[in-house]
């Protein structure tokens, strides 16, 4: 009596076979253009071409998936703050470049418009309170690079000695905020650096004492 044949290609156990960085990226993508409550598992595995056992093999579920993407974004396109904030020799420079910066990213046909992070956080519901407390973190952890940027300017006298650097700092993020809600109602990268213009000229004059 023969025994049964097993066809190739598909042995018990079968190893993963897509390429998991490739599937990352278009997931953010899914995320970033829909939010995280609008995207369903369906979306992702049709975006990402794999099947459910995959996507919970590859990634765990979907709010870890989207953690990893909210990383990758940072590390990618939301990833040059930093930079900027490190790389110019002053404050003023730094926050108008972060706005510049910013409105031509947010503009980026190449990618979804706006910014991931203000995205997710006006797209999770009440539902979603983890993701939003580590979101919330992340925000506050890029508020806080911005203010000691511009509480150093303080210290060098770029700025005056009064200057509040917490509200100066809440005042960008805000600005930043609104271009991004304003890039996905369909903004112009004229019409934002115009708003990013608009916002450097608040910047306090450094021949101004409190």
């Amino acid at each position: 009596m023969k025994s049964p044949t097993t066809k190739a290609g598909k042995p018990r156990g079968r190893p993963r076979s897509f390429d998991r960085d490739a599937a990352l990226e278009r997931a953010m993508r899914v995320f970033w253009r829909q939010g995280y409550e609008a995207t369903s598992i369906n979306d992702l595995t049709q975006a990402m071409d794999i099947n459910p056992p995959s996507l919970y093999a590859a990634f765990g579920d979907k709010e870890r998936l989207f953690l990893e993407a909210v990383e990758r974004y940072g590390c990618g396109p939301g990833g040059a703050a930093n930079d900027i904030l490190r790389g110019e020799p002053t404050a003023h420079r730094a926050v108008e470049r972060l706005l510049e910066k910013a409105a031509h990213e947010f503009t980026n046909r190449s990618h979804p418009p706006g910014c991931m992070m203000v995205a997710a956080a006006t797209t999770c519901t009440a539902a979603s309170d983890h993701l939003q407390s580590s979101l919330a973190d992340l925000r506050a952890s890029s508020e806080a690079a911005l203010r000691a940027r511009i509480e150093r300017g303080i210290e060098e006298g770029e700025l005056p000695a009064g200057t509040d650097g917490r509200a100066l700092a809440r005042f960008y993020v805000t600005v930043l905020q609104g271009m991004s809600l304003q890039a996905r109602d369909g903004a112009s990268r004229k019409s934002l650096l115009a708003t990013a213009a608009a916002a450097m000229r608040a910047w306090p004059d450094p021949k101004t004492r409190k």
